[in-house]
């Protein structure tokens, strides 16, 4: 069976992620009790639900077109994504006090910062989906359902390239001397 795939640039890339930032609640009045209260209140994931600092999660759906070709054939002639994407951050409930308040808003900014790099992996990794579907076709497929498990195959592929890349993106962040590991440190040290 032969696929192919060509991309009507026209149709690629005119839609927007929607990005929204969630908090969980800790307490604490100095780092280490804040990044204690991370540690019992986190968001647990993986199947063994460790406790994270923060998450990244998304939901996607797609609109497409699927056409049926005069030769028998079947071409997704368009995909639009539908692409949120959450962030999950801690929150301190109450005041701070002013120095720790400081070394907090530092913390805070980096580990978002972090988690939008996981946003931007996931935007990419929507955009391949996009270059690699629009045009796509499949010989012989008057139902357009070898499309479909053909598409779903490639699409796979291209899920655990992005799963792969943020494993590895989270290892380097968070060795000893990484970026989360580095404000985890000022965090709990005081500066």
């Amino acid at each position: 069976m032969a696929f192919c795939a060509a991309t009507p640039a026209a149709a690629q890339g005119q839609w927007q992620a929607v990005e929204k930032v969630q908090t969980y609640a800790i307490k604490g009045k100095t780092g280490p009790e804040l990044y204690a209260s991370i540690g019992e209140h986190g968001p647990q994931v993986g199947s063994l639900k460790l406790r994270t600092i923060a998450h990244t999660n998304f939901k996607l759906t797609w609109s497409r077109n699927y056409q049926r070709q005069d030769d028998g054939s079947c071409v997704l002639v368009s995909a639009r994504p539908n692409l949120a994407i959450t962030y999950m951050l801690p929150k301190p409930r109450g005041k701070l006090p002013a120095l720790i308040r400081k070394n907090w808003d530092i913390f805070y900014a980096g580990v978002h910062a972090h988690e939008r790099v996981h946003g931007e992996m996931i935007k990419d990794m929507v955009r391949e989906i996009e270059k690699v579907s629009i045009g796509f076709s499949a010989p012989d497929d008057p139902d357009c359902r070898k499309i479909r498990t053909e598409l779903t195959k490639r699409l796979a592929e291209i899920s655990l390239m992005q799963r792969q890349r943020s494993r590895d993106f989270d290892q380097v962040e968070m060795s000893d001397g990484g970026n989360v590991h580095q404000l985890i440190l000022a965090l709990v040290n005081g500066g």
